[in-house]
């Protein structure tokens, strides 16, 4: 696909602590690559990738395929503070959760207080999100390094089946789960989408075609009252 040849532009956005491989986990879904030698990216920023997707039919059948452009935002660096002196990058922080229209919260297999603070990030999205109930993938980030496992996968999946999201063990070093956890993300996105005919959900926007690209924009938006998601 060409550039502004797409149907769909949706934003996803990457929570989690510090050091759980948030920027590595996009990269190798954008990239296929992983690089050892990342540091701790501050302020924001964001992958991208052209993926199609098809929805199953009434009877199982595929449906049309959707030229989806994903954007998958990286927040990393910035969560010490905002949990510490949270004013200082809350607004931000915040801002971007209600532009993102599906989340990637990760957290460390190796690193049992980033899997405790999965409960801290979880009310943040539950405050600052678009709606109350957004959707989320829970993912358990390096799962490679089985040796240095601190956190076991029933306890995880017992906290995913708590809030009821979808949990997945991921590795960023060799791809294992990465693009099935952005494609069940991508999923729960496009079905909400195809149950709100008005896009009356989306984040701080509204969905408009172009009639020179013929692709659909999320676009900076009218006021909405939060109530009315169909969450």
């Amino acid at each position: 696909m060409s550039d502004g040849d797409y149907d769909y532009l949706i934003k996803f956005l990457a929570l989690g602590d510090s050091g759980v491989g948030k920027t590595s986990f996009l990269y190798q879904y954008t990239d296929k690559k992983f690089n050892s030698k990342f540091i701790t990216t501050v302020g924001i920023d964001f992958r991208e990738k052209r993926v199609v997707y098809k929805s199953n039919g009434p009877e199982g059948a595929a449906g049309r395929g959707q030229r989806i452009h994903v954007q998958l935002w990286d927040t990393a660096g910035q969560e010490r503070c905002f949990f510490l002196c949270g004013v200082r990058f809350r607004s931000l922080t915040t801002a971007f959760f209600r532009d993102a229209m599906g989340f990637l919260l990760l957290f460390d297999l190796t690193n049992e207080q980033s899997f405790l603070n999965v409960r801290n990030w979880m009310s943040q999205l539950q405050m600052h999100a678009y709606c109350e109930n957004p959707d989320i993938v829970l993912c358990g980030n390096k799962c490679d390094l089985q040796e240095q496992r601190a956190v076991r996968e029933d306890e995880a999946r017992e906290l995913a089946d708590k809030y009821g999201i979808p949990y997945f063990e991921t590795s960023a070093a060799n791809g294992q789960f990465v693009s099935q956890a952005v494609d069940v993300l991508l999923d729960l996105i496009m079905k909400r989408m195809e149950r709100c005919v008005d896009k009356s959900w989306i984040p701080d926007g509204t969905v408009r075609s172009n009639g020179h690209s013929g692709h659909t924009d999320i676009t900076e938006p009218k006021t909405q009252e939060k109530g009315k998601c169909a969450c």
